[in-house]
């Protein structure tokens, strides 16, 4: 009897628990779901009356126009060149920072730290202007290294502070030990502590490469012609005065998600290791 109703509970809580998944990826994904059957619908039945989730005619024009017309692909070129140009030098200065902090003996480090990640704090649109400047006078408008300076500087707290956390948690004996065979700090940093801390890397990695991917204000004031634009700047300059190619935009909104949706993927066990591994200090 009470087994029984033990079972049912069991039951009950695994109903609820399964119902409770499904809600929140029906949540996260209805949007991107719904974008990618917009992309796939002719202009005028997204604005009928009653809008169909499955497209009827199901239509590639959409595509065929970011690509032929609007030459989407340069942008896209544009944002590849600089999200992996900012990731390489924010997991570089990053890591070599990171290791410097936690293993050399500093005084008031944590201060140091503090001070690194309040520069990230400051609201974009107060300094975009100060910004603008400084890279005019320096001439350096409309070109990747700006944005990659820019994005460098904006990420580089961040993955400074993860990165911190995790090497801490790495025994400092393989330090010692790498010491006694006579490596030096660079080449206990490139040969030692990289190589077991790949998981958090991938995921610092990602969330830098995500934030310049869809950085959009930075790259709309420093960037102006179609040669140095980023996907951001891209699709917002689909928009005309008179019309908004909602079928367009959604098509150019599908091409940009999936690579981010496919590195997460591709990357999933390595992005779960980092997040969990430095969450306790042996």
């Amino acid at each position: 009897m009470v087994a029984g109703l033990g079972l049912r509970r069991s039951g009950r809580r695994n109903v609820l628990f399964f119902a409770g998944a499904a809600a929140i990826v029906l949540w996260s994904a209805g949007p991107f779901l719904w974008q990618l059957s917009t992309s796939f619908q002719l202009d005028r039945a997204l604005v009928s009356p009653t809008p169909s989730l499955i497209p009827h005619p199901f239509i590639l024009q959409h595509y065929l126009n970011i690509f032929s017309v609007k030459h989407f692909q340069f942008y896209v070129l544009n944002s590849c060149i600089v999200a992996a140009a900012t990731t390489s030098l924010c997991l570089g200065l990053g890591a070599a920072a990171a290791y410097a902090l936690a293993r050399l003996k500093l005084r008031r480090r944590f201060g140091l730290l503090g001070l690194i990640l309040s520069v990230s704090m400051f609201p974009q649109i107060a300094i975009v202007g100060p910004l603008y400047l400084l890279a005019s006078s320096l001439g350096l408008l409309d070109t990747y290294v700006v944005l990659v300076i820019i994005y460098l500087a904006l990420g580089l707290p961040l993955v400074i502070w993860v990165l911190f956390g995790y090497f801490q948690t790495i025994p400092e004996e393989l330090d010692e030990a790498a010491r006694i065979d006579g490596a030096g700090p660079l080449r206990i940093l490139l040969l030692v502590i990289v190589p077991l801390s790949v998981p958090c890397l991938v995921t610092t990695g990602l969330i830098a490469f995500i934030a310049a991917w869809n950085e959009f204000m930075f790259a709309l004031a420093m960037t102006s012609t179609i040669a140095h634009q980023t996907v951001p700047v891209g699709i917002a300059n689909f928009t005309n005065l008179y019309y908004v190619p909602w079928g367009d935009i959604a098509a150019a909104s599908v091409v940009v998600t999936l690579p981010l949706v496919l590195l997460v993927l591709f990357f999933q066990r390595r992005i779960i290791e980092g997040l969990t591994q430095g969450a306790v200090k042996e």
